[in-house]
């Protein structure tokens, strides 16, 4: 049998592992439950990875990002390591022959859903499954009480009787200590390992700024280093986009609006560096693997501190210095203050929402649980008359409640089921030809489209019947007209995963007392997020190691609050001086040129310095630019 440190050699090519990586596999090939808290960037899936070439079976990983798991499978197929995904854009056929290949020794990981575990389909395979690890990602969404709960990771632990003695792993990078403990009661683990990296992340100068001027300070911030600019709307990601081309800058937006090939061609012209400034919603970022990152800039003010440290910790991964800035003003604290009422809407809104939602999918009461349904947030408020940023909060609130699960934006291919009989069928060839040619053509090439909804390509029928696609797809939809079958178009956004049998709304059951508890802990967060922004004084890795639980006993003196401590008074007559040499070698130069040249604490003083040579007369401004006064 290989060692731990053969496996990361012959496949990563590392010599040693990261800090932890080794306890954690170790503890995992003794067969002991394992909870393992690593920073962003501190490397968790090595840590199921390579004892998943080790042991016999197969690792199920359960995560709840798509986009993750077709990365990770991705890379390890690069590593030629047999993997593979399920989810919720694949044809069922697809599904049938990964299991299938599973139970056969063909996968040494199977990455999924939390919610494929409660389908019928999987549990049936399940059973057949020689498992040698269960491997948690983002285990933080078990818990109730944390920042990114997910009611479907409660039912995880209902597979740990078929497999008692297949040690389990639970990962996280952001969870405070009760929500730690919460992990542990909820996945049933027994007697777990306990392995806790350090949050401190020593290569990352931690900086907080207040900004009236955010596009500004934001173009004078960023090199031409790789950098991540985070935005709360996909609007916002866009204009800010643009306005660094316009300045510029490369840079390129991300967003779960956008198209697949168009996220995709955003993603390689930054993760290539063609485009170094990438703009983008929250999130982006997740499960990518890009070491150079020199910067992480929040344009806008995170929403907790969990999310900002994640966010911030995907720079500098590969230990180098890297700065993470977040940019904020009264607007942004007053959307935090906001945000309580916003999030924790009252009970007839949520039982107004439910009523939309089911009636936006057309479920039917009674429906059985357990289905996807596309679900574009803009075209539901707009057919019920719902302000967005409300309704989604009410979507959010709902999905804790078990009703369903949100999904980022995931392709789907056209489906589909033929509604009428044979005889109709049959008289189309006389009233409609080219109709019925079109018909025949697709019972030839879908032998199931009588019985269950099928996955279909438009271009493969068009191919096939020497059509044009764009006829193939104005019959079809003539056809889902008239009656004769049901034509779903591919889809390429967001998803809403039905848990529930369908309810009418009145008879809608909502644990109001929890709601308020969740509403207590959000209060708490926030408080915790406003004066993590407005604190100008105490170390900010300490405020967040602190938040997490950690005992810190010294100033991490790489911050701009440690940094302001360090260093001494300016010498104003010499900083002057500097500035009209300055002035003289370079003019003309711009103010937020100059200022760039300084560290953060210094800049209200040089700033103040260049109005006092401005009011002297020693120098003087044209359209932002300073020269020598002496040279008029």
């Amino acid at each position: 049998m290989k060692t731990p440190e053969q496996i990361l050699s012959e496949y990563w090519g590392y010599n040693d592992f990261r800090p932890l990586q080794k306890e954690i596999i170790s503890s995992i090939l003794d067969g002991t439950d394992t909870l393992a808290l690593l920073p962003t960037g501190g490397g968790k899936s090595v840590c199921f990875q390579v004892p998943a070439l080790i042991r016999e079976g197969v690792c199920l990983v359960i995560s709840p990002l798509i986009a993750l798991m077709q990365d990770q499978v991705q890379r390890l197929k690069k590593l030629n390591i047999p993997a593979e995904s399920i989810h919720s854009g694949l044809h069922h056929i697809d599904v049938r022959r990964i299991l299938d290949n599973t139970i056969n020794s063909g996968y040494k990981l199977l990455y999924v859903s939390p919610e494929r575990l409660q389908t019928d389909l999987f549990r049936d395979y399940l059973e057949d499954m020689e498992l040698s690890l269960i491997a948690i990602d983002e285990a933080h969404c078990i818990s109730q009480w944390g920042h990114d709960f997910r009611p479907s990771y409660l039912k995880i632990a209902d597979i740990r009787p078929m497999f008692p003695d297949v040690p389990v792993l639970a990962l996280t990078a952001t969870a405070t200590p009760d929500v730690q403990q919460d992990i542990a009661v909820q996945l049933q683990l027994t007697k777990p390992a306990v392995f806790r990296q350090s949050f401190a992340r020593t290569n990352i100068h931690y900086g907080i700024r207040y900004s009236e001027n955010k596009n500004g300070d934001t173009l004078s911030a960023l090199t031409k280093s790789s950098s991540i600019i985070y935005c709360r709307s996909r609007k916002q990601t866009e204009a800010v986009s643009r306005f660094l081309n316009q300045s510029g800058v490369a840079a390129t937006a991300y967003h779960a609006g956008m198209m697949r090939p168009v996220r995709e061609k955003a993603q390689e012209l930054w993760m290539n560096n063609t485009a170094p400034a990438m703009v983008a919603t929250t999130a982006f970022g997740m499960g990518i693997d890009k070491p150079d990152v020199r910067m992480v800039l929040h344009y806008d003010a995170p929403e907790h501190p969990e999310a900002y440290y994640q966010e911030a910790g995907r720079a500098g991964r590969d230990g180098k210095p890297s700065v993470a800035l977040g940019l904020y003003n009264n607007t942004d604290i007053k959307r935090l203050q906001e945000s309580i009422t916003l999030q924790f809407p009252p009970e007839a809104y949520l039982r107004q929402v439910y009523q939309a939602v089911v009636e936006y999918l057309q479920v039917p009461i009674g429906n059985e649980p357990d289905q996807y349904f596309p679900f574009e947030l803009v075209d539901f408020c707009q057919k019920f008359g719902l302000k967005p940023n409300e309704a989604i909060h009410a979507l959010k609130l709902l999905e804790r409640e078990g009703l369903w699960t949100l999904s980022e934006a995931v392709y789907s291919p056209a489906t589909l089921l033929f509604t009428t009989d044979r005889s109709t069928l049959d008289d189309l060839s006389h009233t409609q030809p080219a109709l019925a040619y079109l018909t025949i053509g697709l019972l030839r090439m879908y032998n199931t489209v009588f019985h269950f909804p099928t996955h279909v390509r438009e271009t493969a029928i068009a191919r096939q019947l020497k059509m044009d696609k764009e006829d193939v797809i104005s019959e079809l939809e003539q056809l889902h007209r008239m009656g004769v079958l049901e034509y779903k178009k591919p889809g390429d956004g967001p998803q809403l995963f039905f848990h529930h049998y369908r309810v009418d709304s009145r008879h809608l059951l909502i644990n109001l007392k929890r709601i308020e508890v969740l509403r207590q802990r959000h209060i708490k967060r926030t408080e915790a997020m406003i004066a993590f922004l407005e604190n100008q004084e105490t170390c900010r890795e300490r405020l967040l190691l602190t938040y997490f639980g950690e005992t810190v006993l010294h100033d991490c003196g790489h911050c701009d609050n440690c940094a302001k401590k360090q260093s001494t008074p300016p010498d104003r007559q010499q900083l002057q001086k500097e500035l009209l040499e300055l002035i003289g070698i370079s003019a003309p130069i711009r103010i937020d040129q100059v200022l760039a040249g300084y560290p953060a604490p210094l800049k209200d003083t040089v700033l103040a310095l260049l109005r006092t040579l401005l009011d002297e007369h020693l120098i003087t401004v044209a359209d932002g630019y300073l020269q020598p006064a002496a040279q008029h």
